[in-house]
């Protein structure tokens, strides 16, 4: 799996499921909404974190390149079961196309490494 590492550092923020997110987001290149039932939450840099939100701040994400069909199977799991096994926390993040690994940028170099023994490539 070619992996590349995202340059922003990320947030990621919790609401309560009837908040309306209003900050201006067309200008970043990276950024999640997921709402269900119980929460809003909200994936963005860390420049563009509202006020009055439960946050956690320290975060860097990693793209899977390419796009991954739908039939393809484990491949989160060829990402999540290394990274668990050398006690590395993550926050996945799946859309259409591919999916996304946040990790604590402290961690993120342990992270690395720890996805390159397992047999990944970093690109770029």
């Amino acid at each position: 799996m070619n992996l590349r590492v995202l340059p922003d550092e990320l947030a990621v923020c919790r609401f309560d499921p009837g908040h309306r997110f209003d900050v201006d987001l067309p200008s970043v290149t990276f950024y999640s909404l997921t709402k269900t039932e119980e929460e809003l939450s909200v994936v963005l840099p860390e420049s563009q974190v509202p006020d009055g939100c439960r946050t956690e701040f320290g975060w860097r994400a990693l793209k899977v390149d390419g796009v991954l069909d739908f039939s393809l199977t484990g491949i989160l799991a060829s990402l999540a079961n290394p990274l668990a096994e050398a006690g590395i926390s993550i926050f996945a993040i799946s859309t259409f196309d591919t999916d996304y690994i946040l990790v604590k940028f402290d961690r993120m170099e342990a992270a690395l490494q720890t996805l390159i023994d397992a047999g990944h490539y970093l690109r770029g």
